[in-house]
């Protein structure tokens, strides 16, 4: 295993270290192990191990719907569901409940 003798200093804001190092934690990592990580996965993917991009915040609010809007939105889904682009609802569920923490 490689020396670890480099530093690396960072600022942060207080908030997001708090409860990013209060998850690792749980998890058992110190943040130096996390931060090493990370840099590691940089490497192995040649840029960010993630999307970096504006979420698109467009929930579907059925009651604020037309008929014409949600006849469309049904449409999608169901040509969706013919193209094969379809997920098992335990695995729906289960998104959902990691999305919303339910």
């Amino acid at each position: 295993m490689a020396t670890k003798t480099a530093n690396l200093y960072a600022r942060i804001e207080p908030d997001v270290k708090e409860q990013a190092e209060s998850i690792l934690a749980t998890l058992g990592i110190p943040a130096s192990n996390a931060i090493n990580m990370f840099y590691k996965q940089i490497i192995l993917n040649k840029g960010l191990p993630f999307e970096v991009k504006i979420p698109d915040d467009r929930h579907l609010d059925i009651s604020k719907m037309t008929v014409d809007a949600m006849d469309k939105e049904l449409e999608k889904g169901y040509a969706d569901m013919q193209a094969g682009r379809i997920k098992p609802a335990a695995q729906v569920f289960s998104n959902i409940r990691r999305d919303y923490n339910v």
